[in-house]
């Protein structure tokens, strides 16, 4: 089997998908989760059947959580993945920004005190307007005009003290009490990532969990094993994922699945990815959503035979955003 379609069937974007967001997550270990609609649509593109309510309803329902986990930043995790996974890697990323924090006047002691203000005032979900608030009840005065808020409540979460809560109507963020996760050895714990990663993004080198988990090299060579899992050939599959796809970000060079003459259409500059449209595995043309409609932007022919695919998407698509999943599809 062709690597990139093996890889679409590890990812669940290729063959038998799951129908919930729970299992969907659960098979790629996280998806990116810093843009709320972007992470829908990955949800969207390795299931069938979901509508974004689902999602939003698995996240209210704690099946899901949003915390800060690979490379720093924030994912969706299958809530039993949380704390183990957060207890792994997010230290190392709370102590690299350790400087950035300084910078913003967040001293270690006022992390460690305000981490503890936070940890009280998350009984319920609070906002992070809400948390200033209470932090400057406590005596700890944060300039909520500076990005100081939101790297004090970053390090509280890879500290595992809190996780991102329920949005609330407007897609304003909560944050709650991560729950506790019995410890796991280091060493089990990178093996077990290690293992998890090969299982949702084979083939795959340690060079690429390296660069998706944000570990060093060494260690994350030391954990690898590299055994893939066998797929049946799930046939020609045309997929439409969104920004900031695992698809895209879950490997060291995205140049196997994206032409080298259309890279910056993908990715013009910053950490800031296009959504795209997959054909066993290979990105043949960019896609967004225009007032409502799908338009797609090919980087050339496209292949011969996907019309049909490429309209079931973009209907999937308008299903899967509708509050019913019965939504009309709105055509390019």
């Amino acid at each position: 089997m062709d690597s990139l379609v093996a890889r679409t069937v590890s990812q669940g974007l290729a063959g038998p998908r799951p129908v919930s967001v729970a299992d969907s997550v659960r098979r790629v270990v996280g998806l990116q989760a810093q843009d709320v609609r972007a992470n829908r649509l990955a949800v969207r593109a390795r299931t069938d059947g979901l509508t974004r309510v689902d999602v939003d309803a698995a996240v209210a329902a704690g099946t899901v959580v949003r915390t800060w986990a690979m490379r720093g930043t924030l994912h969706m995790l299958a809530a039993e993945d949380a704390g183990w996974i957060v207890a792994l890697l997010g230290p190392r990323f709370a102590h690299g920004l350790r400087g950035r924090r300084s910078q913003l006047g967040l001293t270690d002691e006022i992390c460690v005190r305000g981490t503890e203000v936070i940890a009280e005032a998350v009984a319920r979900p609070r906002s992070r307007a809400e948390l200033v608030v209470a932090l400057a009840a406590d005596g700890i005065e944060i300039d909520p005009r500076t990005q100081a808020p939101a790297h004090l409540i970053g390090y509280a979460a890879l500290t595992g003290v809190i996780r991102r809560g329920p949005d609330r109507s407007d897609d304003e963020p909560t944050y709650v009490r991560l729950a506790e996760s019995p410890p796991l050895d280091e060493a089990k714990a990178l093996a077990r990532l290690a293992d998890r990663y090969v299982a949702g993004h084979a083939p795959a080198t340690a060079e690429d969990f390296a660069a998706w988990s944000g570990l060093p090299l060494g260690k994350a060579r030391a954990a690898f094993t590299g055994t893939s899992p066998k797929h049946d050939d799930p046939g020609r599959t045309v997929r439409f994922v969104g920004h900031f796809d695992a698809y895209l970000l879950g490997y060291r060079d995205r140049t196997p699945a994206v032409p080298t003459a259309y890279a910056k259409r993908i990715q013009a500059g910053g950490g800031f990815v296009m959504p795209a449209v997959l054909v066993d595995g290979r990105a043949v043309a960019t896609w967004r959503r225009n007032r409502g409609r799908i338009e797609v932007e090919p980087f050339g022919a496209l292949p011969k035979g996907i019309d049909d695919a490429v309209e079931r998407e973009i209907a999937d698509i308008a299903r899967f955003l509708s509050d019913d999943g019965s939504a009309e599809p709105h055509r390019p």
